[in-house]
């Protein structure tokens, strides 16, 4: 396909990773304040659970656009490391998701769990701005 059919996607796709990455730390925020308090404040805990949401749609999102654009564009999928380092933000933000709703006194392994599938992710985000960075160097 011609490439400059596919700037408006990369558009949107830039925009989301930058939505993604403010979100985070939104949700970092809010955890480490919700952590640090010990208690839980029904505002601040809403806004970490629909944050929370917006962040599995914004990955979702990204996924989309990164299949349709590089199939798109090459025909095919793994031309680079950015499709494991994508899939592994995928799955670390679904488990993250995951872990969060089994969090109870009666799961005391959940919040461990969800705390450190964030500390991952933090790590799997860096290296997948890294990583797409790169691609959108390709492309343009």
């Amino acid at each position: 396909m011609d490439l400059p059919s596919f700037i408006w996607l990369w558009k949107i796709a830039a925009w989301a990773m930058g939505f993604t990455i403010v979100t985070y730390l939104i949700q970092a925020i809010t955890g480490i304040a919700m952590f640090s308090a010990r208690q839980r404040f029904g505002g601040l805990r809403s806004a970490h659970f629909v944050t929370g949401i917006a962040l599995v749609l914004l990955v979702l999102l990204l996924l989309a656009i990164g299949i349709v654009g590089t199939i798109g564009h090459y025909g095919s999928l793994g031309h680079s490391t950015h499709l494991p380092a994508g899939v592994a933000v995928v799955e670390l933000v679904f488990v993250s998701a995951w872990s969060a709703v089994q969090i109870s006194p009666d799961r005391p392994w959940a919040r461990p769990l969800h705390i450190a599938i964030n500390a991952l992710l933090c790590v799997a985000l860096a290296f997948v701005s890294l990583t797409g960075w790169e691609v959108v160097q390709k492309y343009l």
